[in-house]
């Protein structure tokens, strides 16, 4: 018993000195479950240059692997060699992807080890430019007259704009025709060209067509109005009467299961030093989005809200019946 405590003692001391001087010469993948150029992908890239400085100037590559509703970038990392050298970067789908994904596997709350979130993106509801109706009181009596009738759009199965969608067809207990694109940019060209009625998206996506007059802006799905001079006469879906309406993109961190505790806080240790660096602020806020602050920055805190998150859009996505893969 004694021999088995005392290697015991020698191996945690032995990956703590191991811990101390990660990663060293190791370069750094972090995976992204999406295409280059996404708004993920840029948060990715801006929190990679952030991270370099707090790990002692390590070499931080992204690696974007698309599909599957951010399954397979997701497997990619649960199946990596869980030394801190590979981690994912991924966003609001780390809590869809148990029910939106058939046969995913690894499973999202027990294969990975939490980091914390990253920011939260806000999202608008927006229409067309000839929607007849132009303010949310409005567009509530349009949306009861025109059931049935109603296309609205998202830029693909397990998306953002798609989730919110989805979210506000229940809110507002009225089904509407999705209609999926390739993407947020071709799903915006036809609401600007009156194919389709209506959109949710983030606002790193549609503040520069709200400001050019090219849709109509109707509400914010944050719990508080935006202080963004652009967007702070909106009102949130909560005030416009849609109880509990809340839908942000957030952004987490995570490392494969089985990481090291001392590697884990070094790299959750860098990540809260990022996050209260200038320009990483400065670039998120040029996205639209709000850097994290409060409790979910700890390992703790992003495990209790992602189950929080998993637990709330299952039985929307369950009631849909709609899968990514």
């Amino acid at each position: 018993m004694k021999k088995l405590f005392a290697f015991a003692a020698i191996t945690a001391a032995v990956a703590g000195v191991h811990a101390q001087d990660f990663p060293g010469s190791k370069t750094i993948t972090m995976v992204v479950p999406f295409a280059a150029g996404g708004p993920t992908d840029r948060v990715a890239r801006d929190l990679a240059e952030a991270l370099r400085k707090p790990l002692g100037g390590a070499t931080i590559v992204v690696d974007n692997v698309p599909g599957a509703g951010s399954s397979i970038g997701a497997a990619k990392v649960a199946r990596a060699t869980p030394d801190g050298t590979t981690l994912l970067l991924n966003h609001i789908g780390m809590s869809t992807i148990p029910t939106l994904v058939r046969n995913v596997p690894f499973k999202v709350e027990t294969d990975f080890e939490y980091l914390g979130i990253v920011n939260d993106v806000p999202m608008t509801l927006i229409s067309r430019p000839t929607m007849e109706a132009n303010n949310y009181k409005e567009l509530t009596a349009w949306i009861a007259a025109n059931k049935g009738k109603i296309n609205l759009g998202n830029a693909g199965v397990g998306s953002a704009s798609h989730l919110c969608g989805l979210l506000f067809q229940a809110a507002t207990k009225t089904e509407m025709t999705p209609v999926p694109y390739k993407g947020t940019a071709p799903a915006i060209t036809d609401l600007m060209g009156g194919q389709i009625d209506l959109l949710c998206d983030q606002t790193t996506n549609t503040s520069p067509q709200i400001e050019a007059k090219k849709v109509k802006a109707f509400a914010v799905t944050t719990s508080k109005r935006l202080t963004t001079p652009l967007l702070k006469d909106l009102p949130t879906l909560q005030e416009a009467g849609l109880k509990d309406f809340q839908v942000t993109i957030w952004h987490g961190l995570y490392a494969p299961k089985g990481t090291p505790p001392a590697i884990t806080k070094k790299l959750n240790d860098a990540l809260k030093v990022a996050l209260k660096d200038p320009e990483f602020i400065r670039k998120q806020e040029g996205l639209g989005a709000v850097v994290a602050t409060d409790g979910r920055i700890e390992p703790e805190g992003h495990k209790k809200f992602v189950a929080a998150e998993i637990a709330k859009w299952s039985p929307i996505i369950k009631a849909a019946g709609v899968y990514a893969d």
